[in-house]
C-alpha cells in the first residue's frame, strides 16, 4: 500500500466520532420512559364509562346545582327560604352518594385510577365550594375565613400532589381512613350548618345557640382530621418515590 494511502485511512479513523457504548442504552431507557408515562395516561382514563365513574361525575354536576341554590338563598336563607332548602337536599344527595359510587365499584370489582382521582375531587369541590360561600355570608363564625383558608390550602395541595404523581408516571394512592372519617365529619358539619334550623326556632333561643356551638364543634374535629390526613398523605407520596427510586437503582 502507498505510504500516502495508508495514512489517510489513519486520518479518517481518527476524524470519525467516537460512539459511546452506553447511547443506545441511553435511548432506549428514554423510550421506555416515554412508554412509561404514556402507559400510565392510558391506565388512568381506563374504565372511565363505568357505573361508578358515573355517579361521581353526576355528583360533580350536582355540586355546581347545590351551590347555585346556596348562592341564590343569601344569608341564612335572607333571599329565598325555598332556594336554602333545595341548598340543603342537594347537599345532603351529593354527599350521600359519595357513598354510592364507592359501593358500586367495589360491588362491580370496577375501582379505576380515574374512579380514585375524581372521587375526592368531587368531595373536595362540595366542601371547599360550600365553605367559601358560607365563610363569605359570615355564617362559618367564629374565624370563619381563617377555617376555609386551610381547609382550602390542605384540599388544593392535596390535589396538586395527585395530579404531579399521574403526571410522573405514579399511581393514584386512594383516600386513607383519616380522609375518608375528615370527609364524614365536614359533610356533616357543614349539613348542619346548611341546615335552616332558625326557620323552626328564635333566633336567639338556648338551643339555636347550643346547635350551632355543635356545629362549630364538628366543622373543627373536621379541619383537625384535614390536616392530619393531609400530612399522612404527603408521607405516603414520599415514601412510594423512595421506595421506586431504590428500585430504580437496585435495576441499574
Amino acid at each position: 500500500m502507498d505510504p500516502m494511502d495508508d495514512h489517510k485511512v489513519h486520518n479518517s479513523e481518527a476524524r470519525e466520532p467516537l460512539r459511546s457504548s452506553e447511547e443506545p442504552e441511553v435511548q432506549a431507557g428514554a423510550g421506555a420512559d416515554a412508554e412509561d408515562s404514556a402507559a400510565g395516561h392510558a391506565s388512568l382514563f381506563r374504565g372511565w364509562d363505568t357505573a361508578a365513574n358515573r355517579v361521581t361525575m353526576a355528583r360533580i354536576v350536582l355540586v355546581i346545582v347545590f351551590l347555585v341554590f346556596l348562592c341564590h338563598g343569601g344569608v341564612d336563607g335572607s333571599r329565598s327560604i325555598a332556594a336554602r332548602w333545595w341548598a340543603f337536599a342537594t347537599f345532603v344527595v351529593a354527599a350521600a352518594t359519595d357513598k354510592l359510587d364507592g359501593y358500586l365499584a367495589r360491588k362491580n370489582h370496577e375501582v379505576t385510577e380515574i374512579g380514585k382521582l375524581l372521587d375526592p375531587i368531587a368531595d373536595k369541590l362540595l366542601i371547599c365550594g360550600a365553605l367559601v360561600v358560607l365563610a363569605a355570608f359570615g355564617e362559618l363564625n367564629p374565624l370563619g375565613w381563617l377555617i376555609a383558608a386551610l381547609f382550602l390550602i390542605r384540599e388544593i395541595g392535596i390535589t396538586v400532589m395527585r395530579l404531579f404523581v399521574i403526571d410522573t408516571g405514579g399511581k393514584v394512592i386512594a383516600a386513607n381512613k383519616a380522609g375518608k372519617l375528615k370527609t364524614l365529619f365536614e359533610c356533616i358539619g357543614l349539613g348542619m350548618l346548611i341546615f335552616p334550623m332558625w326557620s323552626f326556632f328564635a333566633p336567639h333561643a338556648t338551643f339555636v345557640t347550643v346547635y350551632y356551638w355543635i356545629v362549630y364543634a364538628v366543622i373543627i374535629v373536621a379541619l383537625a382530621l384535614c390536616l392530619y390526613s393531609g400530612a399522612v398523605y404527603v408521607n405516603g407520596v414520599l415514601v412510594a418515590r423512595r421506595l421506586d427510586g431504590r428500585r430504580g437503582n437496585d435495576l441499574a
